[in-house]
């Protein structure tokens, strides 16, 4: 089972990322601190980190330069809260293999750790680049939305929530697992964010492609 180390000391964020790598079949460890990852680093097999740069008693970016340094080659996937180019230049110029700024979709978080982790065996690439549902098919990799031949115009998170349904066709998502997974772990659970954009997708694909199941979520019916 591919292990991933997890450096965060935030023990919220740390949950929600452990919790959607168990479930993607990952076995996650986490650390709180720049120590404490040394620490795991040296006495445990590792095939990715997850690092956040705000620790409690280093700076993630000089731990991520050490690292590298001492001849640490696992891919590193840096996460935070930072979202400026000078800061993303950084954390590239220092050693990560890929950055992401906070709060993110569990979604793209996996499909990253897949693409990092096959990288660095030296494998093929071939991660799911679309889906599928009769006449709907979404393309990830060029974020297009199709009904048959032709493009629906999507926006950022329209395109995200139609994602999540193609990926889970004729299963019952729940308001919150649709929170979670399209607008991340910083939701308001009370938020009707999700009812809004289900209308808006409705409205441009098709209403019999996205049923209400009463007092649970939402489903898309398998064509």
């Amino acid at each position: 089972m591919t292990r991933i180390l997890i450096i965060e000391d935030e023990e919220r964020i740390a949950s929600f990322i452990s919790k959607g790598l168990r479930a993607a079949k990952y076995e996650p460890f986490v650390v709180g601190s720049a120590r404490e990852a040394q620490i795991a680093l040296g006495a445990g097999s590792f095939d990715l980190v997850l690092l956040d740069i705000g620790l409690p008693d280093r700076d993630g970016l000089t731990l991520l330069k050490q690292l590298r340094s001492e001849g640490v080659t696992l891919p590193v996937i840096v996460l935070t809260a930072r979202t400026s180019i000078d800061d993303t230049v950084a954390s590239l110029e220092g050693g990560a293999d890929d950055y992401m700024a906070k709060p993110f979709r569990v979604e793209e978080l996996l499909a990253r750790i897949k693409l990092r982790v096959r990288d660095s065996n030296d494998q093929t690439v071939d991660s799911d680049s679309q889906f599928t549902n009769g006449p709907l098919r979404i393309e990830l990799l060029t974020r297009r939305f199709f009904i048959g031949d032709k493009s629906i115009e999507l926006s950022a998170r329209e395109f995200e929530l139609a994602e999540t349904f193609m990926r889970n066709v004729d299963i019952v998502l729940t308001r919150e697992q649709l929170l979670s997974r399209v607008w991340g772990y910083d939701f308001d659970p009370s938020s009707n964010v999700v009812d809004v954009y289900v209308r808006y997708l409705r409205a441009k694909v098709g209403a019999q492609w996205f049923l209400t199941v009463r007092g649970v979520g939402y489903r898309m019916p398998r064509a």
